[in-house]
């Protein structure tokens, strides 16, 4: 298999760091992410902590060359999985703990960036191209 980019290396590294960031702080300071599922789904505590587990999951998985395209499925899966909670947090204008108002606008502008983190997934998950020999 031939080696792939530098500056796809770059992205899987980048986005595999955010995502076990991300996750951790899914059991560090759940509460920011409890209040934005929404109110029809149940037990929001465990939906945030399995989120967590599988954004650190892939996240790490991202590393390991046999795990790329596993890892960013289960990514793509995820991304589509938390949608709900971003658009209530947009619907219902909910803040997250500890920082500066976030203007509604923007909450909805947000959204389409799942789209962005999919494809990057997406992306991450193809593997590098042999070119043909003359």
């Amino acid at each position: 298999m031939p080696p792939e980019t530098k500056l796809k290396r770059i992205f899987r590294v980048i986005a595999g760091l955010s995502m076990v960031a991300v996750g951790i702080l899914h059991f560090a300071r759940p509460s920011g992410f409890v209040k934005i599922v929404p109110a029809w789904l149940p037990a929001p505590l465990f939906l945030v902590h399995l989120s967590g587990f599988f954004e650190i999951a892939g996240g790490i998985g991202l590393f390991p060359r046999r795990f790329h395209r596993a890892a960013a499925y289960g990514l793509i899966a995820l991304y589509v999985a938390v949608f709900p909670a971003n658009i209530n947090m947009a619907v219902h204008d909910i803040q997250p703990d500890g920082g500066a108002h976030i203007p509604g606008v923007l909450l909805w502008l947000r959204l389409p960036l799942q789209a962005a983190f999919i494809a990057l997934a997406w992306w991450l998950s193809r593997s590098p191209t042999t070119k043909a020999e003359p």
